[in-house]
C-alpha cells in the first residue's frame, strides 16, 4: 500500500515519524501527481483555512476526490477532519464534503487550552490517548458513519466506509492503534 501525507502545513511530519515507528512505507504529498500515487491518504492537523486554500490553489481537490472514488483510504485528524466533512460551522467554510459529518472549528478552545484526554474505544480494551489542540467538535453524524470513540458524550474518532476522522491527534501520542 501506498501511503500520501498530504504534506502542505500542518504536523504532517509527526505522521511520518509514527508510520516510521510503524515500519510502515509513505511519501509526503504537495501535487496532484502525488496524489495520483497513493493508495491510501493522511490529512494532518494544521490550520484548515490555510490548508483548503492550498488545495484549491494547487488544484488536489479533484485527485483527492478521485483517489475517494477508487477507493482509496483516508486518515484524517484534527484539521484534516475539516477537509473532509460535509459541513463546517463557526465560521461556515468550503470543505471537500466527503465524510457525511458536521465539525465546529477550534471547539475544544485555543492552544492554551489544549489537553491530553484518555477515553474508551472500540479498538482497545485500554482508553484511547488524545491530544486535543484546537480540535473541531463533531455535531453532527450521518447514517452511515459509525463512532468508534467518544469523548464527554462527543464523538471524536469516526469510521466511514475506508474513512476515519480524528478530532484529535494520534499521531502525537505513543499509542499506536489509531
Amino acid at each position: 500500500m501506498r501511503i500520501g501525507i498530504l504534506a502542505v502545513q500542518g504536523d504532517y511530519e509527526a505522521h511520518a515519524r509514527m508510520l516510521d515507528r510503524l515500519g510502515a512505507d509513505y511519501f509526503f504529498v504537495r501535487t496532484a501527481a502525488d496524489v495520483a500515487r497513493a493508495d491510501a491518504m493522511i490529512l494532518p492537523g494544521g490550520e484548515s483555512t490555510t490548508m483548503l486554500k492550498f488545495l484549491q490553489e494547487e488544484r488536489l481537490e479533484a485527485p483527492l476526490r478521485a483517489l475517494a472514488l477508487r477507493g482509496g483510504a483516508f486518515l484524517a485528524t484534527c484539521a484534516g477532519a475539516i477537509l473532509l466533512a460535509r459541513e463546517i460551522r463557526s465560521p461556515a467554510q468550503w470543505s471537500m464534503g466527503l465524510m457525511d459529518i458536521a465539525v465546529t472549528r477550534n471547539a475544544y478552545g485555543r492552544q492554551l487550552a489544549s489537553e491530553v484526554r484518555h477515553a474508551p474505544s472500540q479498538l482497545q480494551a485500554e482508553p484511547l490517548e488524545m491530544v486535543f489542540i484546537r480540535a473541531p467538535l463533531i455535531e453532527q453524524i450521518g447514517p452511515q458513519v459509525e463512532v468508534l470513540a467518544s469523548d464527554g458524550g462527543r464523538p471524536v474518532l469516526v469510521r466511514q466506509g475506508k474513512m476515519l476522522v480524528a478530532t484529535f491527534h494520534p499521531e502525537l501520542t505513543g499509542d499506536t492503534v489509531v
